[in-house]
């Protein structure tokens, strides 16, 4: 439909969709697996040349190249006035007319509203997954916030945290591309993600109720279910949540238990299909998906860093431990920093084992100088247990009453692959 329109413009469906280099390895990938007959909310993608027009129409090739000055004052201030530009003014007259166009021939028959998301031409690659550094917006029902959307997507390439992660990757944004995916919201019932593989060869499957920001952004501890590579349920573990996610200086809300999500038969069906990818993509996939009244909807599929289980030192199996969801790489220890909110992740020293509440994005920041962390809150399939899969950090998330259990300064062991934390009396 789209690209009848401009030809920066395409539908999820058409076989330009899959160009990595035009619209990034989200929408990308994506669009190989609607191209193999896999279920998807289907869409169309705005191709990362909108993105540099717009930076073309509103004069910001010089400022983009003025980030990488070796002054930090003058990069900081480069970087503000890009995000700042791509955010506030307007979307150029030869973009904006066939974007809305598109927009309102899908709008019109998507009964819970549209998704504007980002997909960078640098994220969801190997190494470099950019889990939850960029945006999406939902549920969108008028052109007017589809433009802000789309203006925010493409802001998001200068923010703060992406500044930060591409320093560490060695890359710049003025470099780089935001494509960006359109797609009718999918009213599910139930989401979550799942690993095709663990390094004992299982898959496993993270759910919760509604939509599945709330794993995406470590505010839960989701259902898990763990079957073999064959579709055979191994194991199951209802999900548990707080009542209040507040400061942990103040009192915490209650803890309850989750009711459970999927059906062992929806688990299976949902196995297979993860299977089905990893075979498509011919490597070990991470996946977001939604389920509602018509079935599973696949929204997102990235390569899975493994690595073999480490053997460790028996000195630690002498002592307590606790166990929890494995985000599935390494073996690591040092002094506990245990920390009830993002305001004192000040106090984490290098080499500290964060020990937290909540497993958000935003630690991502202290990641670079952790051994390793671990959570009360969060699944495998978090985004910050991506970004510690790509940097090859131990964690384990879901560790009930990790911040109060484990002593502040004692010494920590975490097995990110078995799942389990031990920690010196």
């Amino acid at each position: 439909m789209a690209s009848a329109r401009s030809p920066l413009l395409v539908p999820l469906a058409s076989p330009e969709a899959a160009d990595t280099e035009r619209f990034g390895p989200k929408a990308a990938n994506l669009a190989r697996l609607a191209h193999a007959g896999l279920p998807t909310p289907g869409g169309f993608c705005v191709d990362a040349a909108a993105y540099r027009r717009q930076v073309e129409a509103l004069a910001l090739e010089a400022t983009a190249q003025a980030v990488a000055s070796d002054d930090p004052r003058i990069a900081r201030r480069a970087a503000l006035d890009m995000r700042l530009a791509l955010l506030e003014r307007p979307i150029d007259a030869a973009i904006r007319g066939p974007l809305l166009e598109a927009w309102r021939e899908w709008a019109a028959d998507a009964s819970a509203g549209m998704a504007v998301r980002s997909s960078a031409l640098v994220e969801d690659r190997f190494g470099t997954s950019f889990a939850g550094q960029f945006e999406s917006y939902m549920p969108l029902h008028t052109g007017e916030e589809f433009e802000t959307a789309m203006r925010a997507c493409w802001a998001a390439l200068w923010s703060t945290r992406v500044l930060r992660y591409m320093a560490t990757n060695g890359a710049s944004p003025a470099d780089t591309a935001m494509a960006v995916l359109v797609q009718p919201l999918v009213a599910a019932k139930v989401s979550g993600g799942a690993l095709s593989r663990t390094s004992g060869g299982d898959i496993v499957i993270n759910a919760t109720q509604g939509l599945g920001a709330a794993i995406a952004q470590g505010e839960v501890v989701p259902e898990r279910i763990v079957l073999t590579a064959g579709g055979e349920l191994r194991e199951k573990s209802d999900g548990r949540e707080y009542g209040a996610l507040r400061c942990g200086h103040r009192r915490r809300g209650a803890v309850f238990a989750r009711r459970r999500c999927l059906g062992d038969a929806e688990a299976m069906e949902l196995a297979a299909l993860v299977k089905r990818i990893e075979t498509m993509m011919d490597m070990p996939v991470e996946i977001e998906w939604a389920l509602d009244d018509s079935g599973f909807r696949l929204l997102q599929a990235r390569p899975l860093r493994l690595e073999p289980a480490a053997v460790p030192e028996g000195i630690w199996l002498r002592h307590p431990g606790l166990s929890g969801h494995p985000a599935g790489v390494g073996w690591g220890s040092g002094r506990a920093c245990v920390v009830q909110c993002e305001c004192e992740l000040s106090r984490v020293a290098a080499g500290d084992v964060l020990v937290t509440r909540a497993a958000g994005p935003a630690l991502g920041q202290v990641l670079p100088r952790v051994s390793a962390v671990v959570s009360e809150l969060g699944g495998s399939t978090s985004h910050l247990a991506s970004l510690a899969r790509e940097r090859g950090i131990p964690m384990v998330l879901g560790v009930l009453d990790a911040t109060r259990r484990i002593p502040d300064g004692v010494q920590v062991a975490v097995d990110g692959v078995a799942g389990i934390v031990r920690w010196m009396r």
